[in-house]
């Protein structure tokens, strides 16, 4: 648990006070040698019934020690970040806490501490922080010197290998959007395709919008992500028109686009779609149906256009300028920061572990099929 300042243990703490109206929660958290009774821990044990502080000599290494550490990752077959969080007393303090407690969920923050060995009972969730390995890579090509330039990439394949384990070790991951670079001419439509209003925005879109966006940006190509899309959809399908069909997760999406696109002409259920999207700081073009009841502001937060030729407009013009798309991605985010609490965030999270747990029950279930056999589906 480091300082309050830092956004992960603020993003901690805010869970958990959401949590803790409606459930039990003990907390095993790191802490730098010393500082067992911060202000941070203070905070979290009034929300608690249990935390439990385990020092960690490895936290503020001197710089030597802490180039020998590196050493050992470059050398070995673990990355710098596990080697920073193994710790035998960890193990120890999770044991004993298993032993005289039962839990339903055991969450764990971030991939740095997926690997610790937990009882078959409860469903183990994973919160990602951020896609640590990602941020690794970045650093390769920025690194100065060669040798740094070496750890960095060895220390990121390794954590890469490390992080892909621990989302497949998981029952279920949650975490909050990360930035990202977006590509420069990629325009994202997301939703349940199907739903006519949905269906509607969209030829609207591709017939009359994007061929005048083409007209100014040739290069642009329409990411069309959702479950079930009719066949007028899919005929219009091409190089520059990529219909995904259903995808496990839309965040990666979310990530590649320059921009949002909600061009509904009927009244339909996308709003959240609009949220999510101002949650990942990405810039939105909707028309003002589309924005229909959401606190956002014309030009501050959101673009509103409501014909082909003042929706191409406002399209291209975020295409082509990064400072407005930062300043409107920006502007949203901090737009959901002020109308989402962390209850919102502590609800969504409580939905996971109700799903994740439900799922197990009925994956537990015998059914005609496996009466006689039953193997492991791998995770």
């Amino acid at each position: 648990m480091p300082s309050r300042q830092s956004g992960s243990p603020v993003r901690i703490r805010g869970l958990i006070a959401g949590l803790a109206e409606r459930h039990t929660i003990s907390v095993v958290s790191f802490v730098s040698p010393g500082e067992e009774q911060t202000r941070a821990l203070q905070e979290i044990r009034a929300f608690t019934d249990e935390v439990v502080a385990v020092p960690n000599e490895r936290f503020g290494l001197s710089k030597p020690a802490k180039r020998s550490m590196q050493l050992r990752s470059l050398i070995g077959t673990k990355s710098f970040a596990r080697l920073r969080h193994e710790s035998r007393p960890f193990q120890a303090a999770l044991d004993r806490l298993f032993e005289r407690s039962s839990f339903d969920i055991v969450q764990v923050e971030t991939c740095v501490m997926a690997h610790y060995a937990f009882p078959e009972g409860p469903a183990v969730v994973l919160d990602e922080h951020n896609i640590e390995y990602e941020i690794l890579r970045r650093t390769v090509g920025v690194a100065q010197g060669l040798p740094r330039k070496v750890h960095s990439y060895v220390d990121y394949q390794k954590l890469k290998a490390e992080e892909e384990a621990s989302w497949r070790a998981a029952d279920a991951c949650f975490y909050s959007p990360r930035a990202s670079t977006p590509e420069p001419s990629t325009i994202l439509f997301f939703g349940t395709i199907a739903h006519y209003p949905n269906t509607d925005g969209l030829i609207f879109f591709l017939d009359n919008v994007l061929p005048l966006i083409k007209r100014v940006r040739p290069e642009v190509r329409l990411l069309v992500v959702g479950p079930a899309p009719p066949p007028e959809i899919l005929r219009r399908a091409a190089p520059d028109v990529i219909v995904t069909g259903e995808v496990p997760d839309v965040r990666p999406y979310l990530e590649r686009a320059k921009v949002v696109v909600v061009p509904l002409r009927i009244g339909g259920g996308t709003r959240l779609k609009i949220v999510e999207a101002l949650a990942m700081a990405k810039p939105v073009v909707s028309t003002s149906l589309g924005a229909e009841g959401l606190d956002v502001s014309d030009g501050e937060d959101i673009l509103i256009a409501d014909n082909a030729p003042a929706f191409a407009d406002r399209v291209a013009g975020v295409l082509a300028d990064n400072a407005l798309a930062t300043r409107l991605g920006s502007a949203g985010r901090r737009l959901v920061e002020r109308s989402y609490d962390w209850n919102a965030s502590a609800r969504k999270l409580e939905a996971l572990y109700h799903s994740t747990l439900l799922s197990r029950q009925r994956s537990e279930l015998p059914s005609a099929s496996n009466l006689v056999s039953r193997a492991p589906e791998p995770r």
